[in-house]
This record gives structure tokens, C-alpha cells and sequence, in this order.
């Protein structure tokens, strides 16, 4: 049904996936529709416990270097799914095949589809009536583990927010507004837009950006 990429040993051939864990410990996975999302911050989930499956068509022959970098740096909690053949949805019905073998083995298990596709919505519906838990995301930055608590101080907001930034590298936003929208995915609870405004004024009272009719520019120093 699908062919792996070499990565690590949990998926193991075409068919059977070999868990992560205690079927009783609620694993957490991550399944990148990776047609539809290519995450341009996978380090995100570098200090997260979850188990990553990147889900890549046939004709996919192209990554991002930092995609790979940041793969690499995952270990064993990552790995990549190949699908052999093609044609409409093929990936997607063989992510919601993965999504089913894992949850009969792990029914306390959390899974994350990640994809723009809503196409998968009823089928999540569908599986959360059943009890089993799961979502998605268009983004790594929404998954709710990976979001800044609102009891956060400042000081801790924007150290995680440059952090975030860091790993996008060259596709960090380049609008005020488009910032501004990037950092309120990254918090649990929505922003006002007072709230947005006092980290933007923060962010350039660090001399951290630099912002010239509405462009921004970085100075994300490590």
C-alpha cells in the first residue's frame, strides 16, 4: 500500500505499523499531508513527545533542505511514508488508513492531521464519534501542545515567539498584518489586537524586527 523512505524502523513495511509505547499511554502522532503542507517548522515538535509520519506522493522527488535538516534532527520520532502509487486522494486514503490501524492498536492514542484539505473533516467527525481523538490542523504552530499558555510573561512570549520565527527561516512573514496573525497561532486563546500591538512595539523595542510601511524586516540574532 505504501513504501517508507529510510528514517527509523516504525513503520516497518507496506502494510503494518509497529507502535510507539504503551498501547496505554496515550501516544501522540503527527501525519503531514505532505502534498498539501510543507511545514517549514518542524522543530516545533523537537521537544514535544510525538511520533511524526510524513506522508509524501509518488512523484514527490523535491524537499527543502531544512525540511530534511529538520527530519534528520527528530531521530527516530520521525519518519516518512511513501505512497506507491497515485491518482485523486490517493495520499489521503492512505493517511486515514494509518490514522485507523493506529487507533485500533492505540484507542487512547492522539493523532494530528496535518493539511489544508478539509476533505478529511467528516472522516474526523466521523472518528470522534467513535471516541477516538483527533484533528486538524492547517499548521504545526496549531496544535495545542505546541501553543503558548496565556499565563506566559512577557519575557517568555517573546523569546517563544522569536524562537518560532528562527525556524522559519526565509518565510517568516513580511507584513505586519501577516506577523501579527502568525503570532496569535502560536498563543492558546486569541489575542486582542491591543494585546498584538503591545508585541509588535516589544518586538522593535528589542530591536528584534524593524518595521517600515508595514514591510518588516528581522534581527533574530541566536
Amino acid at each position: 500500500m505504501a513504501k517508507k523512505r529510510k528514517k527509523t524502523s516504525k513503520v516497518t513495511n507496506d502494510n503494518e505499523v509497529v507502535t510507539q509505547g504503551s498501547t496505554t499511554g496515550g501516544s501522540k502522532y503527527v501525519l503531514v499531508d505532505f502534498e498539501n503542507v510543507q511545514p517549514k517548522n518542524l522543530e516545533l515538535l523537537k521537544e514535544h513527545p510525538f511520533r511524526v509520519l510524513v506522508f509524501i506522493g509518488a512523484n514527490q522527488t523535491k524537499f527543502p533542505r531544512h525540511f530534511v535538516v529538520a527530519m534528520q534532527a527528530l531521530g527516530e520520532q520521525a519518519d516518512y511514508v511513501e505512497i506507491a502509487g497515485s491518482g485523486p486522494n490517493a495520499l489521503d486514503f492512505h493517511i486515514a488508513y494509518y490514522v485507523g490501524e493506529l487507533a485500533a492498536k492505540e484507542p487512547d492514542a492522539h493523532f494530528h492531521i496535518v493539511s489544508k484539505d478539509r476533505g478529511f473533516d467528516p472522516l474526523i467527525q466521523h472518528l470522534k464519534g467513535r471516541k477516538i481523538r483527533i484533528r486538524r490542523e492547517t499548521d504545526l504552530a496549531e496544535i495545542p501542545e505546541l501553543r503558548i499558555p496565556d499565563t506566559t510573561s512577557r519575557d517568555e512570549q517573546i523569546d517563544a515567539i522569536v524562537r518560532n520565527l528562527r525556524q522559519r527561516g526565509h518565510s517568516r512573514p513580511r507584513k505586519v498584518r501577516t506577523l501579527q496573525n502568525t503570532i496569535n497561532t502560536l498563543f492558546t486563546k486569541k489575542l486582542e489586537q491591543e494585546e498584538l500591538d503591545a508585541i509588535i512595539e516589544e518586538l522593535k523595542k528589542r530591536n528584534l524586527i524593524v518595521v517600515k510601511q508595514n514591510n518588516v524586516s528581522y534581527r533574530l540574532k541566536r
